[in-house]
């Protein structure tokens, strides 16, 4: 089976955990291909998708949104996850999920959601970025966790894995 993993990631830190999620499932067996969610045009070779998102603000980024209304139709049916990557901090900080996750969760019958901890480097941030880190006063570091990031892959392998002897049953 082919999966995409779509990663919307701004200064590249999801985008990491997107290739983290994907290295995992061709270990599985699986056929991935990661890509910027603004790529992706069309889902017809892809029999299950992971879509990525870093979070600024409580929001997911634009691309990641846009891909879920363009495809949206051709979504419907495949086995979908969702994962979302932003608090920083020890603990992680904001906690919670995006504000959007339940909706797109409904919207796209997804199977799961998980936030990661990200990765924070304000030397990389343009002013306006970091004049928001200031304010809110977010901790740099490198806060992601792979051990969890390899585990969450791991069970949606088994769970694709699953849907593949399903479809065999019902096949014969």
């Amino acid at each position: 089976m082919k999966v995409l993993v779509a990663v919307a990631s701004r200064h590249g830190s999801t985008r990491e955990i997107g290739d983290a999620i994907a290295e995992v499932l061709d270990a599985a067996g699986f056929d991935t291909a990661v890509m910027d969610p603004d790529d992706v045009e069309d889902l017809a070779p892809y029999g299950a998708v992971v879509l990525g998102s870093s979070v600024y603000v409580g929001r997911w980024a634009a691309s990641a949104r846009a891909l879920v209304d363009r495809l949206v139709v051709a979504i419907a049916g495949r086995p979908i996850w969702l994962f979302s990557s932003g608090p920083v901090g020890n603990p992680p900080a904001p906690t919670g999920d995006p504000e959007e996750i339940p909706t797109l969760m409904t919207r796209l019958g997804a199977r799961g959601h998980r936030t990661f901890a990200g990765r924070l480097d304000k030397s990389a941030l343009p002013l306006a970025e970091r004049a928001v880190v200031a304010l809110v006063q977010a901790e740099q570091g490198d806060f992601r966790a792979w051990r969890d990031v390899q585990d969450w892959a791991s069970a949606i392998a088994a769970e694709l894995h699953a849907e593949e002897i399903r479809q065999v049953r019902l096949a014969r």
